[in-house]
């Protein structure tokens, strides 16, 4: 429950729309359970022959205020809900970012879609389903009390303690019941995305290797994994609402008592009643759906909230004059029992400078890249930018002076532009052509329809391989850091066109120093300097 206080807390900056619509939810109640006793006290009048001119007028104000007052409920509670929720999904994508600037590591993407879509769209009901009615039954419990005790204060000691237990006590336990049947269901949940997930992304080899039938099973076990934990959580809440129905049934035989031992205002009374009931009788089934969210939110905050990798400096350095890039004895292991992947690793890569870096997969090339980037830090060591410890400063200064192609890069389901501009959001159309030119893609790009408005699919599908390599590399050539990573930049490449690009690199990068990272070299390159990573160290291999 820690965790939902802590969601609570996260929807501070929208508390005054949430509060105005609980204030107009209890104003709708108000008139609502108004409306319900004046009814009563007009059906009583009538039977007693009594005036019914105020009750008549009482009624006509009432009735329109209440459909007024509904509709503004419903209106702002939502209004309130989607705003808090909006701003819970962009506070965790940004802690998530925080945590998994290296990727996702070792999450699922199928579980952080279900943290990111399912677990805080669990935590609607927090709101809706129980603060707002919460807050009802808040202010019903003295009307009741004093309405019935008007007529006999022992049963009205009965009818408040059958309204606490179906409006409190009730979706208090369903809640604390609900917490383990809602982690399973979480994780069913989450499952069942990741087999879907992986069964999608991975289609083509799916068909090619004839596994239909097997991702299929897989999907179907996850399936029926999810409905036992949602039969499990709605067994429970059947439980609960069919105790909260009795609570109401008890209660309304209490107020009936109570009517027959004072008939005066006995209809007006009754009629309060249900209305009272009536609205807390989904409370206990909230209280159900609040164990599964309490569960949701634990599972928002440990995505969002856990630790950073490698923390920010709380006193960080002067950003750095120059961007030479030094690894100076690197000791580094990406964990305790992993394998060590530098051992005394001393490498540089002057302003200015063009350096190649050499070596076979899983030699250690990408994690120098990681620590170049402040995604990890090494053991032992120092990585120096600009004679400058990256330890001392923030990873946006890093990153705003290193930029870097991955091995394997995403091309986001948008058009040309908005993909480059990723890299410098402030670049002007002339800027994006020479980029294009640069990688040796511009003429694929003209005689697309829209050109640089173009569409590329969900991961780059409506391009080739190759042609989505060089709109990545287009786009690491645009941005404005002073050093570059190119890891494998002509992977897909044709050898005639990598020998033309690594050719030309050094005109494009002009006064930008450069890090080559790249099995073998072409012979065509123009480099300062090459080295070979062998044993944990950079080995010299020419000047």
């Amino acid at each position: 429950m820690r965790a939902l206080g802590r969601v609570l807390k996260l929807w501070g900056a929208q508390a005054g729309w949430l509060v105005l619509g609980v204030v107009v939810s209890l104003a709708s109640l108000a008139t609502g359970v108004a409306l319900m006793a004046v009814s009563g006290g007009a059906v009583g009048a009538i039977v007693t022959g009594g005036a019914l001119v105020g009750a008549t007028l009482l009624l006509h104000l009432l009735g329109p205020a209440r459909v007024v007052l509904r509709y503004l409920e419903r209106l702002l509670t939502h209004d309130a809900l989607f705003r808090a929720l909006a701003g819970l999904r962009v506070w965790f994508f940004r802690g998530l970012a925080l945590r998994s600037a290296g990727g996702l590591g070792f999450r699922h993407a199928g579980d952080v879609l279900s943290r990111l879509a399912g677990d805080v769209e669990a935590l609607d009901g927090v709101y809706l389903r129980t603060l707002v009615p919460l807050a009802g039954a808040v202010m019903l419990l003295p009307v009741l009390a004093v309405a019935v005790g008007r007529a006999d204060v022992r049963l009205a000691a009965v009818v408040v303690l059958l309204f606490a237990a179906s409006a409190f006590v009730l979706p208090l336990r369903a809640a604390r019941a609900a917490a383990a049947a809602g982690a399973g269901l979480a994780t069913a949940a989450a499952g069942l995305r990741i087999a879907c997930l992986d069964a999608l992304t991975g289609l083509r080899e799916v068909r090619a290797f004839g596994a239909e039938g097997r991702m299929l099973a897989a999907m179907q076990a996850r399936e029926a994994a999810l409905l036992a934990a949602q039969h499990a959580l709605a067994r429970r809440g059947a439980w609960a609402g069919a105790a909260a129905m009795l609570c109401a049934q008890a209660g309304l035989l209490a107020v009936l008592v109570a009517a027959g031992l004072h008939p005066a205002g006995a209809a007006a009374v009754l009629l309060l009643a249900v209305a009272a009931f009536e609205a807390v009788s989904l409370l206990p089934r909230a209280g159900v759906a609040v164990g599964s969210a309490a569960v949701a939110a634990q599972r928002v905050i440990e995505a969002a909230e856990g630790p950073v990798p490698v923390p920010d400096p709380a006193v960080p350095a002067p950003p750095p004059r120059g961007h030479g890039l030094r690894f100076e004895g690197l000791r580094f292991a990406w964990s305790p029992d992993s394998p060590v992947v530098f051992d005394g690793l001393t490498l540089e890569v002057p302003e200015r400078g063009r350096v190649a870096l050499l070596g076979p997969s899983g030699a250690g090339k990408s994690s120098l890249t990681a620590l170049a980037l402040k995604v990890a830090t090494p053991q032992q060591g120092r990585v120096l930018l600009g004679g400058v410890d990256i330890a001392t400063l923030p990873a946006a200064v890093v990153r705003a002076r290193v930029g870097w192609l991955a091995q394997a890069t995403h091309l986001f389901n948008d058009t040309i532009r908005a993909n480059l501009l990723l890299a410098r959001p402030d670049a002007d159309e002339a800027a994006l052509w020479d980029a294009l030119r640069a990688a040796q893609i511009e003429d694929v790009v003209h005689g697309l329809p829209g050109a640089l408005d173009a569409m590329v699919g969900e991961g780059g599908a409506s391009l080739s391989g190759g042609q989505g390599r060089r709109l990545a590399l287009a786009r690491a050539l645009l941005s404005p850091a002073p050093l570059l990573i190119l890891d494998e930049p002509c992977a897909g490449f044709d050898a005639e066109t990598e020998r033309a690009f690594l050719a030309t690199l050094n005109d494009v990068l002009g006064e930008r120093a450069m890090l080559l990272i790249v099995h073998r070299l072409t012979g065509v390159e123009r480099l300062d300097r090459i080295w070979r990573l062998s044993a944990g160290r950079a080995v010299a291999a020419a000047a």
